[in-house]
C-alpha cells in the first residue's frame, strides 16, 4: 500500500467516526476540502461508496461501516506498537562503559549498583586501570578522573568532594621510629612508594608548608602500584604510607595506623566525570550522571 493510500484510509475513519468533515478537518489539521476531495478519490478507486452526504449530516453505509470495522481495530494495534516503541525508547537501557582508576573506581561503585538495581535494562562496565586513557580512541563513553587533569575539550561533572592525602605509620613503626614533624623529617624515614603506571615513576609525596606547595621524594624498603598492598606492610610496622584518607581513615580511627604531618596534608580537587563535549547525552548516560554527580 502506497503512503497516499493510507492516508485517504485515515481521512475515511476520520469522518466516519466524527460523522462530519468538518470535524474531521480539524482532528486531522486540514481543510474540510482536502478531506471531501480524499475521500471521493478513494471512493472511486473502491468503486464503492463508503459515505452518505447530506446538507445536514453525513452517515457511513453498510460498506463503509464494514470497512471501519476493518480499519479501526488495524489502526489501534498500529498506535499499540508505535506507543511501545516510544516506551522503549525512552526507558534507560544498554552497556555504559568506563575508565576510572582503581581508586575512583571504589567511590563510584556504591552508587553505580544503586543505579543497575534501580534500572536493571541499564549495564555498566568499569575498566579499572591507573593509565590516562583516550575515551573515544578505545571505545568508552566517559572516564573518571581528578578535576585538575582534565581536557578543555571535555564535559567535567564532579563526583566526589575534595580529596586528601594522609600520612601514616603503625605503632610498632613509631616504637622504633621518630614522629616526623614537618615534611622534610621524611628524609631517613621508611617510606613505603607508590609507583605510577601513567608515568612509570613514583609519586613524589605533596605537602603544603606556609601556604606553599612542598613536594617530597622518599625512599624506602617497599614499592607497589597497589595500594592495599602498601597498606598491608605500612600495617605491618615496616614503613610509612602516604594515600587518599579514604583508604586509609578506617585504620585510623581504629588506632591500627597514626596520622602524622595532617597539618601539611592540604585537600585537592576531587574526581570528575569526563566525556566528549560532543557526545549524545543517552536517557541511560542521564542517568549516571545523576546517580554519580556530587552534591555535597
Amino acid at each position: 500500500m502506497r503512503r497516499d493510500e493510507m492516508g485517504d484510509l485515515i481521512a475515511f475513519l476520520a469522518v466516519a467516526e466524527e460523522r462530519s468533515f468538518t470535524r474531521a478537518a480539524a482532528r486531522l489539521g486540514t481543510s474540510q476540502s482536502a478531506v471531501s476531495a480524499v475521500v471521493r478519490r478513494l471512493e472511486e478507486r473502491l468503486a464503492v461508496r463508503l459515505l452518505t452526504r447530506t446538507t445536514r449530516a453525513v452517515s457511513v453505509t453498510e460498506a463503509g461501516q464494514k470497512l471501519v470495522e476493518t480499519l479501526r481495530p488495524a489502526f489501534d494495534g498500529i498506535e499499540a506498537q508505535l506507543a511501545a516503541l516510544d516506551d522503549i525508547r525512552a526507558r534507560p537501557s544498554g552497556t555504559i562503559r568506563l575508565t576510572a582508576s582503581h581508586h575512583s573506581a571504589r567511590i563510584v561503585l556504591p552508587a553505580v549498583t544503586r543505579l543497575m538495581a534501580d534500572h536493571p535494562a541499564v549495564k555498566v562496565e568499569i575498566s579499572a586501570e591507573a593509565r590516562f586513557v583516550d575515551i573515544a580512541k578505545e571505545g568508552f563513553d566517559a572516564g573518571i578522573r581528578l578535576g585538575e587533569s582534565l581536557d578543555r575539550d571535555m564535559i567535567g561533572v564532579r563526583i566526589s568532594p575534595d580529596l586528601e592525602m594522609i600520612v601514616a605509620g603503625a605503632p610498632d613503626y613509631f616504637a622504633r621510629h621518630p614522629v616526623p614533624q614537618v615534611p622534610q623529617d621524611l628524609t631517613g624515614q621508611d617510606c613505603l612508594n607508590l609507583r605510577l603506571p601513567t608515568l612509570g615513576g613514583l609519586y613524589a609525596w605533596e605537602f603544603e608548608r606556609d601556604g606553599r606547595p612542598l613536594t617530597v621524594r622518599v625512599e624506602g624498603p617497599f614499592t607497589s602500584n597497589d595500594p592495599d598492598l602498601l597498606i598491608a606492610v605500612a600495617l605491618a610496622g615496616r614503613g610509612l604510607v602516604c594515600l587518599p584518607s579514604d583508604l586509609l581513615t578506617g585504620h585510623v580511627r581504629d588506632g591500627r595506623l597514626i596520622r602524622v604531618l595532617s597539618d601539611s596534608c592540604p585537600p585537592f580537587p576531587g574526581y570528575h566525570l569526563y566525556y566528549p563535549s560532543s557526545r549524545q547525552i543517552t536517557p541511560a548516560f542521564r542517568l549516571l550522571i545523576d546517580a554519580l554527580r556530587w552534591r555535597g
